[in-house]
C-alpha cells in the first residue's frame, strides 16, 4: 500500500524565466502566444507601460499601464525598465519590478517584442531569458497570410513585407528558431522548449535543499 507521501507530487521551487517570442508580422506569433497562455497556468503575459491614449475596451493593468510622457521619461532615467522603445511618437516599456516579482514567485513571463526589445532584455536579464524566433515557411506564404488576415490595406501589407526581411535577418540572435508551417506543431515545439528550460539545473533554486533532504552530501 502506498503512503500518502508516495502519491504527493514533488514540488521543487524554481526561478521563473522570460519567454520571448519574436517574428515578422503575419508569421503566427500572436496565435502561438494565445495558445501557450491558454494551456499553461504558470505562464503570464507581460503587461507594458505606454504613453499612448487608452482605447475603448482596453483595461488598465490588463492591456497596458497608461502613464504620461513625463512619468515615462522619469522611469527611463531611473532605470525602471527592462526594455523600452518609442513607436510613432508613443512610448512603450516593460517595468522591471513586476517582472522580477513574477520570476521570484516561479512564474514565467511571456514577451511579445521585436529584436530590439529582445536585445535590451538580453542586456538586462540574460540569465533569465529564453528567446524564440518564429519564421514563416516562405516569403510567399508570409505575404499570403497578411492578405488573408484582411486587416490591412495593400499599401500596409507592402510595408510589412518590406520590414519582414530586416526583422528576419536577426534570427541568429535567438536561442531557438521555429518555422511555423503548422500552428499546432509550432505550439507543441514551444511547449517542449519551455518544459526543457524549466528543468535546467540553475533555474531549479530549490533542488539543493531537495537533494540534501534525501541525505545526499553536496
Amino acid at each position: 500500500m502506498n503512503s500518502s507521501s508516495d502519491n504527493d507530487t514533488v514540488r521543487i521551487s524554481r526561478r521563473g524565466l522570460l519567454l520571448v517570442l519574436s517574428s515578422p508580422s503575419g508569421a503566427g506569433k500572436s496565435t502561438i502566444s494565445r495558445a501557450l497562455l491558454k494551456g499553461d497556468k504558470n505562464l503570464t503575459m507581460s503587461v507594458s507601460v505606454t504613453t499612448r491614449p487608452e482605447r475603448p475596451g482596453e483595461v488598465e493593468g490588463q492591456d497596458y499601464y497608461f502613464i504620461g510622457q513625463e512619468k515615462f521619461k522619469t522611469m527611463v532615467q531611473d532605470g525602471e525598465f527592462l526594455e523600452h522603445a518609442t513607436v510613432f511618437e508613443n512610448s512603450y516599456g516593460t517595468s522591471r519590478e513586476p517582472v522580477e516579482q513574477a520570476l521570484n514567485d516561479g512564474k514565467d513571463v511571456l514577451f511579445d517584442v521585436d529584436w530590439q526589445g529582445t536585445q535590451q532584455l538580453a542586456e538586462n536579464a540574460r540569465d533569465d531569458l529564453l528567446s524564440v524566433f518564429i519564421l514563416p515557411p516562405s516569403i510567399e506564404e508570409l505575404e499570403r497570410r497578411l492578405h488573408d488576415r484582411a486587416q490591412d490595406s495593400d499599401e500596409v501589407v507592402a510595408k510589412r513585407m518590406a520590414m519582414a526581411t530586416s526583422e528576419m535577418s536577426h534570427w541568429r540572435e535567438y536561442d531557438y528558431i521555429i518555422v511555423n508551417e503548422d500552428v499546432d506543431v509550432s505550439v507543441a515545439q514551444v511547449e517542449s522548449i519551455l518544459a526543457a528550460e524549466r528543468l535546467k539545473r540553475d533555474r531549479q533554486s530549490g533542488m539543493g535543499d531537495f537533494v540534501r533532504g534525501m541525505g545526499v552530501s553536496q
